[in-house]
């Protein structure tokens, strides 16, 4: 089974947790990434594990808490930890829609003997992310400048299409438990028609993430195929991408053209609708993957592009998170507060 490590090969317990390290995770629909967590912003033995090899979520966290670089750190039984995961949470029983992993909330605290287990929706964590933010860890797209103490919007295109919000409250924030990526696609000119019509064939309904996502990035190459007379090759979704920006296939450039315009508009719908002055930020795999490609696309142009609010949105910040593991930062911050509100109670 294949596991990747990117941190420190040891850990040592740090005086800021008593009672020993955090286990930190997010679970997406392809890959399972896991940390150790000592101190706050102390974060290290990252690992991460496909999905795919693993029967269950709990096959994948004991292939973690068992390896070798895991263990020779000595950190001993873990009594706390978060996971944020990509779907959402309505109670107990949580069933993944990108991937078929199901468990108990409850039964899986017991199997691995946590006194403490969060789980979350991965955009949630995310969205708690962005304050931590360093300026080194996101880039700004476009003008616009950032009002403080005003909401941020949070769209992200990967497996799936993650949406949500941070509301300032007092002296915190609250993330927003939203499932925004799978509204209604709504097509802006007569190309996203004509791709909304090729996928009508194959879906009743077509939501944002049909489109905005790994899936969605191949089903845009093969209508904009169908739409223009070529004949479309059985390429994925990465390989698109690669042809798009080595300049080997017009197409492929295309698909990924509209794809980063569909994108805007859905970032520029999410400020509109949360009044995020704040600024709007991008997350997901796709879209830190496509580098300057996505900086001049017509990303910006379309989220700007709102008739009337033209004006109210290029005021609007947007920036692409860069940071390589920013949903520790989310789950760490949420982890904190519920075990802070434990010992209040």
């Amino acid at each position: 089974m294949t596991q990747q490590y990117t941190a420190p090969s040891s850990v040592s317990p740090s005086p800021g947790y008593a009672d020993g390290p955090r286990l930190l995770a997010d679970i997406g629909g392809t890959n399972a990434r896991f940390a150790l967590e000592t101190a706050p912003g102390q974060t290290g033995l990252i690992a991460v594990l496909p999905c795919a090899d693993y029967p269950t979520l709990a096959d994948a966290l004991r292939a973690y808490l068992g390896s070798p670089k895991v263990l020779a750190a000595g950190v001993g039984a873990l009594r706390h930890a978060a996971l944020a995961i990509a779907n959402p949470i309505t109670g107990d029983l949580v069933r993944m829609t990108n991937h078929h992993w199901e468990f108990s909330i409850a039964a899986l605290r017991l199997e691995c003997g946590f006194e403490t287990l969060e789980v979350v929706n991965d955009f949630t964590a995310l969205a708690r992310a962005l304050p931590h933010l360093a300026d080194s860890q996101k880039l700004q797209i476009g003008g616009g400048a950032a009002r403080a103490r005003t909401p941020l919007g949070l769209v992200g295109a990967g497996t799936g299409l993650g949406v949500s919000g941070l509301i300032p409250a007092g002296d915190s924030w609250t993330a927003l438990l939203s499932e925004g990526g799978h509204v209604t696609f709504s097509p802006a000119n007569e190309t996203e028609v004509a791709i909304l019509q090729f996928a009508w064939r194959q879906y009743e309904h077509v939501s944002a993430e049909r489109l905005l996502s790994g899936d969605g990035i191949e089903l845009i190459y093969r209508a904009l195929a169908h739409h223009t007379g070529q004949v479309a090759q059985e390429l994925d979704a990465p390989e698109i991408s690669r042809r798009a920006l080595a300049g080997e296939c017009a197409l492929c450039d295309q698909a990924i053209e509209a794809f980063c315009g569909m994108l805007g508009t859905v970032a520029g719908n999410l400020a509109i609708t949360l009044g995020a002055q704040g600024g709007i930020y991008i997350g997901g795999g796709i879209v830190p993957r496509l580098g300057e490609r996505f900086a001049r696309s017509c990303f910006r142009s379309r989220f700007e592009q709102k008739g009337r609010f033209v004006n109210y949105l290029a005021q609007v910040p947007t920036f692409v998170i860069t940071a390589e593991y920013p949903a520790f930062l989310g789950v760490s911050a949420i982890l904190a507060e519920k075990l802070g509100s434990q010992k209040i109670s």
